[in-house]
């Protein structure tokens, strides 16, 4: 990499960082970190959306001269792992003083062990609180609002979620909007659909134990919903809502029946796949000009990168295996970490095409019920409608990141040695159709019960998620969606 005066970017880097800190080095010193930095600049990635690499501009804070961000922040929950975990939680409350706690899940979770192990813990602790188990599997703004009415009436000081991301969602807005009595529902809900306003006031600590290995919503500032008005999903995007704590106990996960575990997991691949190949955080825009107004998805990022690629990794060896075999404590307690790994990943990164289309999909469903789900309103789960387009997705958006593309490829299997960057879209394209294959997924949007004729409602539902469809790391028009919804019709 050259500066216009043919002097490597890192060697100026070095000089400015020599000046500005008066280091004092022998040439012998010197050489050594000159040579350090070059290998650094080799290694770097070369493809089109990561050729501006990571570190460029950030000697400068002054976002006045940039229209790009500068830098990332890492956020997380706390997580604790382990099987049989959730005997702690009651500990864990009694240490946090707590009164008055609510504990959140829906109907069908509350019959299960994993609710009546949390539930146990709270009793044998001495602890005082009021069970809400009305919440909805693929919650809506309706049933946010049922929720966040039980949390205002009750006065809770504590919060627990015992459930997939459903219920954790509904937890971190009733949290919310207790803490905000005055607010309007719309007031931090994300821009177009909401105002996107920064959350101000203190919450109260949530606890989250999720039952399924999917949405990674125990470590993320996240929280989504079906926008009935519109029939599109919508979501709620701060650091402000993520729990304090994630109790991640693997035993959980044993209960979950096969479609919900391949649904689940698809969203942890999807999580993966769209935070490593993400616009990164250096080219979004625009730079916060305070640090409050930089998003809880920023871009990939060095960190983000470690945490996506590892879950993809355990995605490959473990996903097929815990689908298949419920009783596969192994393979499912490793996805219920890749869980939390892309949760990480991409709670700090973002997701990008395949999300941004998924809320549509799952907005706009008319009869398809899921198997494997006790609900009575069609459905079209979160991971499935996520995982439906992703071999349309990916081949679009492999021209601008060709290497991370094929790096994802191999993890899932494909053997790319003789690849060319060029084919990088359609190989990851079929090493996904296979890998969904595999797992017996419906054929395309068309076997969930969409056709041609409804393209332009799903394309007006996904131009809202510019929160989400911005980090894509290829522009992208109305037309290039239309055209991915078709592609997306019919998968084999």
């Amino acid at each position: 990499m050259k500066s216009s005066s043919g002097s490597s970017t890192f060697t100026l880097a070095f000089q400015d960082f020599s000046r500005s800190n008066r280091v004092c080095l022998d040439m012998a010193g010197r050489d050594r970190i000159v040579h350090l930095l070059r290998q650094l600049e080799r290694a770097a990635c070369r493809c089109p959306a990561h050729s501006n690499t990571f570190h460029q501009g950030a000697g400068s804070a002054n976002c006045t001269v940039r229209t790009t961000d500068y830098a990332f922040e890492m956020a997380s929950s706390n997580i604790r792992y382990g099987p049989g975990v959730s005997k702690e939680i009651g500990m864990d409350l009694q240490n946090l003083g707590a009164c008055n706690v609510c504990l959140m899940t829906d109907r069908n979770l509350s019959l299960l062990p994993s609710v009546k192990a949390v539930l146990e813990s709270l009793a044998k602790n001495g602890v005082n609180f009021k069970v809400y188990d009305n919440v909805r599997v693929e919650p809506t703004d309706s049933s946010f609002k049922d929720a966040i009415t039980f949390a205002k009436n009750g006065s809770f000081d504590v919060y627990v979620a015992v459930g997939g991301g459903s219920v954790i969602d509904t937890c971190k807005a009733a949290n919310l909007y207790a803490c905000h009595p005055e607010a309007d529902f719309l007031d931090f809900v994300n821009a177009p659909i909401g105002k996107g306003k920064p959350i101000m006031n203190p919450l109260k600590p949530l606890i989250a134990v999720p039952t399924t290995a999917g949405t990674g919503s125990e470590t993320t500032g996240v929280a989504i919903f079906d926008y009935e008005p519109l029939k599109t999903k919508t979501g709620i995007a701060s650091r402000a809502i993520r729990p304090m704590l994630g109790i991640v106990d693997p035993t959980h996960t044993l209960s979950m029946p096969e479609r919900v575990a391949a649904n689940s997991g698809f969203d942890v691949l999807c999580h993966a796949l769209e935070s490593y190949t993400a616009l990164p955080y250096d080219q979004r825009s625009p730079c916060p000009s305070n640090p409050i107004q930089r998003p809880a998805y920023q871009g990939s990022n060095p960190i983000s990168d470690v945490w996506s690629r590892h879950a993809l990794h355990v995605v490959a060896k473990y996903m097929k295996r815990a689908v298949r075999d419920p009783e596969d404590l192994e393979a499912r307690s490793s996805m219920h970490l890749a869980s939390v790994f892309a949760g990480i990943g991409f709670g700090n990164a973002g997701v990008h095409l395949c999300h941004g289309m998924s809320y549509p999909i799952a907005g706009n469903v008319k009869t398809h019920t899921a198997k494997g789900y006790s609900v009575e309103h069609p459905l079209v789960p979160h991971g499935l409608s996520v995982v439906l387009t992703s071999p349309a997705v990916f081949s679009f958006t492999a021209p601008m990141c060709p290497e991370r593309h094929l790096e994802a490829a191999e993890i899932l299997g494909a053997d790319v040695r003789q690849v060319k960057r060029q084919d990088a879209g359609a190989v990851l394209a079929d090493t996904l159709r296979q890998f969904l294959s595999d797992l017996h997924v419906e054929d395309g949007l068309g076997a969930v019960g969409y056709s041609k004729d409804d393209i332009p409602a799903l394309v007006k539902g996904t131009l809202p998620q510019e929160r989400v469809t911005k980090l894509s790391p290829r522009k992208h028009t109305e037309e290039d969606l239309s055209q991915l919804f078709e592609a997306s019709m019919k998968l084999y």
